[in-house]
């Protein structure tokens, strides 16, 4: 049997999707991506907007990058004239929809930076998704004072 085939059939039989060896293109999309850069060893804030072009709802479930020793999914969370940060496992992203990461909303926590950031560059953060899909952007770092892309 060619090896095509033994992997159509082990997707099959695992009740993985078949999209991955037809060919099908990305559903998931990222945009607008920019992370606010803190002083010294302070965590980052990543925004951007995550864009669903499938016909189902998709997860956002991770973020990474080899700029930062950990990147986290949080939602800032306010109750009266208290807001605090929790963090979140996954966030749906809508069919034929999207989700903005803004300040005071959902965003990436960026922490552990590798190097200082420095603002005018762009670090890239790569984004899972319950299908399997990966999406890379590359990411403007702003400064400390920035609310809006």
């Amino acid at each position: 049997m060619k090896t095509s085939h033994k992997l159509l059939l082990a997707a099959l039989l695992s009740g993985s999707s078949i999209q991955a060896f037809a060919g099908a293109a990305a559903t998931t999309s990222v945009s607008d991506c920019w992370i606010r850069a803190l002083p010294g060893n302070l965590p980052s804030g990543g925004y951007f907007k995550a864009s669903n072009a499938g016909d189902q709802p998709v997860n956002l479930v991770g973020v990474s990058s080899g700029a930062f020793g950990m990147a986290m999914l949080h939602q800032t969370q306010s109750q009266g004239s208290t807001s605090s940060m929790a963090m979140v496992d996954q966030v749906a992203v809508p069919a034929h929809g999207s989700l903005v990461f803004a300040p005071g909303n959902y965003h990436v926590m960026l922490e552990q930076p590798k190097q200082p950031l420095k603002i005018g560059t762009t670090v890239p953060l790569t984004f899972s998704f319950s299908d399997g899909e990966k999406v890379t952007a590359a990411c403007m770092v702003k400064s400390a004072g920035t609310m809006a892309p």
